[in-house]
């Protein structure tokens, strides 16, 4: 890989996590919007399809009122989901800069269940530095009430 093409100027969030639930149990609680909301936040107009558009709303910041405008990128059926994230405003510094990121969430068999892999990309450094931040800690916290979730359907 040629390491000049790789920008420098980018980072990721990866958490992985193990589940002991099938992943047709994991993608459910990736891809309902009444489930979404229980882990992450409420989606408007969420749907798992290719270009779909939808937001999620959280605290408004500076010129940025908070909406997080999102589009699936991609959808395969328990393996894959992506969507774009876009949010802050150009103009705010810290908490609410502009952020143009995606999430991926991907998902492989594991011998006691399910490895879901997630990765947010795309965070401008150091414009995005507290978004990168809290975010890191956020998805932490977050993806494994997924599995909470993933129990009670059961």
């Amino acid at each position: 890989m040629n390491q000049a093409a790789v920008k420098s100027d980018t980072q990721a969030i990866v958490v992985d996590e193990i589940f002991p639930h099938a992943p047709e149990m994991i993608w459910k609680t990736l891809t309902s919007g009444d489930l979404i909301s229980r882990w992450l936040m409420e989606p408007a107009g969420f749907e798992p399809v290719a270009g779909n558009q939808f937001t999620f709303q959280t605290k408004p910041a500076g010129a940025w009122d908070g909406t997080i405008h999102c589009e699936v990128l991609e959808v395969v059926p328990n393996e894959r989901l992506a969507y774009a994230w876009k949010g802050g405003h150009a103009g705010n510094d810290g908490y609410g800069s502009q952020l143009e990121t995606v999430v991926t969430f991907t998902l492989s068999k594991a011998e006691t269940g399910t490895r879901l892999r997630l990765v947010h990309s795309g965070f401008v450094l150091p414009k995005n530095d507290t978004a990168l931040k809290n975010m890191s800690e956020g998805w932490r916290k977050i993806l494994p009430r997924i599995g909470t979730i993933a129990d009670e359907q059961d």
